[in-house]
């Protein structure tokens, strides 16, 4: 199965935090703790959309 990499982030409303951190840790398990270039950008994207689907942390006021 091909895969086409993307730079933009995919809208959070997409996936939940948790979905994309469940693939981080797959990709992490396939490449056996030791990423290629092309698992490396993929790892990027992901953390990106993660990051942009996590909820903002609340401000202790």
């Amino acid at each position: 199965m091909l895969h086409i990499m993307s730079t933009t982030v995919e809208p959070s409303s997409e996936r939940s935090a948790a979905e994309v951190n469940e693939e981080i840790r797959a990709l992490w398990l396939r490449s056996g703790g030791t990423l290629s270039v092309e698992q490396r950008e993929e790892y990027q994207r992901l953390v990106l959309e993660w990051a942009a689907a996590a909820p903002a942390p609340e401000r202790a006021a």
